[in-house]
């Protein structure tokens, strides 16, 4: 409940706004969360596990670069979740409380599995980074934001996939 609360919010919500999306009352969820930055911090590695996750169950079902689309796509959910909790997730970052570093490494692996899975299958270019493409979906998020700017993201992940794909 929490993620979708962050996820629509323009900016951060109230945990009063959380309790009530969630059903329960705000002493019930300060009783699972006594502070905004322990909600933050469940949310964050709620998100971060989908998309490492994704990346392997994705693989499992679905052709790499369908598979590369659609965690496009999570990722998408992950950066609309991340701003509207973005000023504590920022303050938790300064302070030590989160490891921004090992969360970047944990997405470059699995965006490197996908793009090593395209490329095994000749679906994918073989001269792109995973820093490429998480260059790239930061650039389309900044530009698209979600939920507001869902069809134009769509577009734009569409053709980044193309400039994915390897030459005929």
């Amino acid at each position: 409940m929490a993620t979708r609360v962050f996820m629509a919010a323009g900016k951060e919500p109230s945990m009063r706004a959380i309790a009530q999306e969630a059903g329960v009352g705000i002493a019930t969820l300060y009783r699972h969360f006594p502070t905004r930055e322990s909600l933050v911090d469940a949310v964050y590695q709620d998100q971060v596990e989908r998309l490492t996750a994704g990346a392997r169950d994705l693989l499992a079902e679905v052709s790499p670069a369908t598979a590369m689309r659609r965690w496009m796509d999570l990722f998408g959910d992950w950066i609309a979740t991340r701003n509207g909790m973005l000023d504590t997730l920022l303050a938790m970052i300064d302070a030590g409380e989160i490891a921004h570093a090992r969360t970047r490494t944990e997405l470059l692996t699995a965006l490197t599995a996908l793009l090593d899975a395209g490329r095994a299958a000749g679906d994918l270019r073989a001269d792109v980074t995973a820093e490429d493409v998480a260059a790239a979906l930061i650039g389309v998020f900044t530009v698209a934001p979600r939920p507001a700017s869902e069809a134009r993201a769509a577009r734009l992940l569409d053709l980044l996939m193309d400039g994915l794909r390897p030459a005929r």
